[in-house]
């Protein structure tokens, strides 16, 4: 589910309504509504990658909370060595297994080698970079003695996979968003005002900028490579940059908007490219 789409605005009125409507005085629903929320919003994309998710929170939940308790420096290493193994080891699987296969091919060929590697299809989790580097900002915190664990695993959950920012940023640390789960959320009128004309400004980024100007720019440029001149190059490998530039900056404003009409604040990512 992308924020530039209509099952999305379907998504969030749905969130919104029962975030303001039956469950506005009872917190602890709102959270476990939005939980429950994220989870539907990752899911929409590919539901089986969900247990990924579930995988990362709950492992550094644990890891975290032996690394606190343990006054082993050994002990607090090899907990920790766990969480860096087993998060950065699934990101470079599902990132780089299918790219590694066909650079150790073309090695092999080059000796001689006739090798054909098994034929897998690794399907690239969305958002896995994200929420991977913020389940161990939580545990590196923890482990640098910067921050306890927290006591509600509700809240710690909620930080992982809230789904303004889940598949695409800003990355939140949880030492930003811990105080944000203590007390009930509400947006102040001037707050979800600005917070939709951010969503505004952010789809205008990502649907006008990036992709009906810049994109078709890029596209004309780099698919005609022979053809491209000194000032078609120049065209295209700053188009490109705007693109690429426009795409993210614009769903970075966007969560954060999401993010502010729920009555929760984001940190800005892209205020100085």
């Amino acid at each position: 589910m992308v924020f530039n789409s209509y099952s999305f605005l379907v998504f969030f009125l749905a969130v919104l309504g029962l975030y303001y409507g039956p469950l506005r005085s009872h917190w602890r629903a709102q959270k476990q509504m939005l939980l429950v929320a994220s989870y539907a919003f990752y899911a929409a994309w590919n539901p089986p990658f969900v247990v990924l998710l579930w995988l990362s929170t709950v492992v550094d939940w644990f890891l975290a909370k032996g690394i606190h308790r343990s006054e082993n420096q050994r002990h607090r290493k090899a907990l920790l060595t766990i969480s860096l193994c087993l998060n950065l080891g699934l990101l470079a699987f599902f990132k780089y297994a299918n790219f590694a296969l066909e650079n150790f091919q073309v090695l092999a060929e080059s000796f001689g080698i006739a090798y054909e590697p098994p034929e897998v299809d690794i399907f690239l989790p969305i958002g896995i970079s994200f929420y991977t580097f913020q389940t161990l900002s939580y545990t590196l915190d923890i482990y640098r003695r910067k921050a306890e664990p927290w006591g509600s695993f509700l809240d710690y959950a909620l930080y992982v996979t809230f789904f303004p920012q889940l598949v695409a940023g800003p990355i939140v640390r949880a030492v930003d968003f811990k105080d944000q789960c203590t007390a009930p959320r509400r947006a102040t009128a001037d707050q979800f005002t600005w917070g939709v004309v951010l969503m505004v400004l952010g789809l205008f980024n990502k649907l006008i900028i990036a992709d009906a100007i810049l994109a078709p720019l890029a596209d004309k440029s780099f698919n005609h490579p022979d053809a491209m001149g000194f000032g078609d190059a120049w065209i295209g490998t700053l188009a490109f940059a705007g693109q690429i530039y426009g795409d993210f900056a614009g769903y970075s404003i966007c969560a954060i908007g999401v993010a502010l009409c729920l009555g929760f604040s984001l940190p800005d990512n892209f205020r100085h490219p």
